[in-house]
């Protein structure tokens, strides 16, 4: 379950209201416009993605979405959910687990799995799934806003 009861302004954590577990998400269902549109932001036009005949010919036997195009909705609950508004986005680590296709629902869930009070800093879990299928594993730091 998510828990989302943001203290500041804007509706993000502070520090202070984080604690290990707690977690939101996001999900979309990706298009084939998404797929296009962010290929033309990043400038990625590798045909995998773009071309079914070239993607037939792949071990993915068809077009597959972006790897990075599933793992910026992670910066979506960063930015957004927890900690939210405020907080500033240090390193992410990524591994790529699965394809994930158009049609396909995207769950970008975070967990927070520490906290650096010293450094107003937390790290967290970054997951995203499609049903039950992991997608993209890897874990974010994150600078939080404080009270003080």
């Amino acid at each position: 379950m998510d828990e989302l009861r943001g203290e500041d302004a804007f509706g993000g954590y502070c520090l202070e209201d984080l604690s290990v577990g707690m977690s939101a998400s996001y999900a979309r269902t990706l298009t084939e416009t998404d797929i296009v549109l962010f290929s033309g932001i990043t400038g990625d036009t590798n045909p995998l993605h773009l071309n079914q005949d070239f993607a037939e010919a792949t071990r993915f036997k068809g077009r597959i979405a972006h790897g990075m195009l599933s793992a910026s909705f992670i910066s979506a609950v960063l930015g957004t959910r927890l900690p939210g508004p405020g907080a500033v986005y240090l390193s992410q680590s990524l591994s790529f687990k699965a394809p994930v296709r158009a049609g396909e629902t995207v769950i970008a869930r975070c967990t927070v799995t520490e906290i650096v009070a010293e450094k107003r800093q937390a790290v967290l879990a970054t997951r995203c799934y499609v049903g039950d299928r992991l997608v993209v594993d890897g874990e974010a730091r994150v600078m939080v806003p404080t009270r003080t």
